[in-house]
């Protein structure tokens, strides 16, 4: 109930099971189907994963729908004179509109992974993501962790040790991260730049889809692109500055490389277990 406490609730009465918040899973080999609440749809991006999204008419012109999550556990209450009932207890979640000097975004709650951890090992459909060189060798793409549990306009995209290793695929051109049920999957995200010549691109994780550009794995690499810059190298990474955090490389590959950087290309893993 820590989420809880930190956050805005709203209690209500008995609420109908089965139906599922933004940008929660609602389908998927394994999974019950269930639908999604008033102005979502679900969505399948592959065999294993369906997630409820915005429906086509649900955003206003210009606006950005606001994120929800809805979440019903049930509660056992008890007193001597009778015995144990169980009542359902909705806790509605809302994540604010942020208005930032580069972007517009919907929050999204990114939590300490520490708190919802993922799976240790490799589940079927999804990869690990990694760096194959020094000085981040085998060091592993995740969200950096915040003060959880708190409300965050974005988590920072870093490349880190193994034991914090998240899971990925690429659907639809979306880097996407799974939760696997704690809380709404991530996307990754790419700074819009006013400048189109700026040399690094920040990357950070939201719970909405990312804006700009499209994500792909060439092979086993992933890559980059999008049509308003002329990138010389789609695979072309940066890793910056003691908090490991990574960087759309828009010029050459090894060549004036920023101060405080490295080159990196980054790589699916398909091994059971996140190695170091």
């Amino acid at each position: 109930m820590r989420v809880a406490s930190a956050l805005p609730v709203l209690v209500a009465g008995v609420t109908a099971q089965g139906v599922k918040g933004p940008y929660e899973q609602c389908g998927g080999q394994g999974y019950a189907d269930a639908a999604c609440q008033n102005g979502w749809q679900c969505t399948t991006y592959n065999p294993w994963y369906a997630q409820c999204v915005p429906a086509a008419t649900s955003t206003p012109a210009g606006g950005i729908a606001t994120s929800a999550t809805t979440t019903t556990r049930p509660t056992t209450t008890s007193a001597s004179s009778s015995s144990p009932t169980t009542t359902l207890v909705t806790i509605i979640t809302t994540a604010p509109t942020t208005t930032t000097g580069r972007r517009t975004t919907t929050t999204g709650l990114i939590v300490d992974s520490s708190l919802w951890p993922t799976p240790t090992a490799l589940q079927s459909g999804w990869y690990w993501i990694r760096a194959v060189a020094e000085p981040n060798f085998h060091s592993y793409l995740q969200p950096q962790a915040t003060a959880a549990p708190s409300l965050s306009t974005n988590a920072p995209a870093i490349i880190a040790s193994a034991k914090n290793a998240a899971q990925y695929n690429v659907a639809s051109g979306q880097l996407i991260q799974n939760r696997f049920g704690n809380g709404p999957n991530l996307y990754l995200h790419v700074e819009n730049p006013t400048d189109k010549t700026q040399r690094t691109l920040k990357t950070w994780f939201e719970t909405t889809p990312n804006t700009y550009g499209a994500f792909a794995f060439q092979g086993d690499t992933l890559v980059w692109s999008v049509a308003d810059i002329n990138r010389p190298n789609t695979a072309a990474w940066l890793v910056c500055g003691t908090g490991k955090e990574l960087f759309v490389n828009t010029g050459a590959y090894l060549y004036n490389t920023p101060a405080g950087c490295s080159d990196h290309t980054i790589h699916s893993y398909g091994g059971s277990l996140a190695d170091v």
